[in-house]
């Protein structure tokens, strides 16, 4: 597959650091990952968006979503940016901007479906790596820190219960009446099922990972947890190495 090829463009970032921020869809991931790339000058790469991307261009082209070797051909058809802009990223589908329809009900579902695949999510992982590869980044999914990027500086696992986390996507995604809390949670709790037991890169804590779960806290508080964890691994890696001495 040809992955699309432009990294995220934005201005000149304050380090070479890799922050990855993994967990369930509905954890707040993508809002957290925003609030540390202000907060300590990085970019912040978004990579289910661009899973929704590519799943809105496979809904769009009536292909099954079931179909490996059809989606694998629509891979290597398709162009998929991120543009840096004070508030979300702008995510471009071979040249469209799509960044308001792939927060749909239905994209995000089949996001979950398509993102099973090997070939798909091998695709997916080169154009990360690619964007990530100077550092300065901070990057939420399912398995940066596992598959990404392993080796990252900070890796926070993200999480909450389900009934939160769904009341929160109903929230952000303010659907249609006809949809209701309970079909929003049931859908989460679906994919939840399907990204933690895929056979390829399931959504798992990196050992090394810290586990943050925001069931019972504001925003406000997880942003303030995620900035400590942060700053205390990167200064823990700052400090000077202490040899040990050998008391007689």
């Amino acid at each position: 597959m040809n992955p699309a090829q432009s990294p995220l463009r934005s201005p000149e970032s304050a380090g070479k650091i890799i922050v990855a921020i993994d967990g369930p869809a509905g954890a707040g991931k993508s809002t957290i990952a925003r609030r540390l790339a202000q907060r300590f000058g990085l970019l912040n790469l978004e990579t289910g968006a661009m899973y929704r991307a590519f799943a809105l261009k496979a809904l769009r082209s009536g292909l099954s979503l079931d179909a490996t070797a059809d989606l694998e051909k629509l891979a290597s058809e398709t162009r998929i940016r991120l543009e840096a802009s004070e508030g979300e990223n702008r995510v471009l589908l071979d040249g469209e901007d799509v960044t308001a329809l792939i927060r749909d009900l239905k994209v995000t579902d089949a996001a979950s479906r398509v993102s099973v695949f090997p070939a798909i999510r091998a695709w997916m992982v080169r154009l990360q790596q690619e964007m990530g590869a100077g550092g300065g980044v901070v990057m939420e999914g399912r398995d940066i820190g596992t598959v990404v990027f392993p080796h990252a500086d900070v890796k926070i696992f993200l999480d909450a219960a389900p009934e939160v986390r769904g009341m929160r996507r109903f929230d952000q995604l303010r659907p249609s009446p006809a949809v209701q809390p309970d079909d929003v949670i049931r859908d989460l709790r679906a994919r939840d099922e399907r990204d933690r037991n895929r056979a390829d890169s399931p959504l798992k804590a990196a050992p090394d990972a810290v586990l943050l779960d925001s069931t019972s806290m504001t925003l406000e508080e997880v942003v303030q947890a995620a900035e400590e964890i942060v700053t205390s691994r990167l200064a823990a890696s700052a400090a000077p190495h202490q040899p040990k001495i050998n008391k007689a």
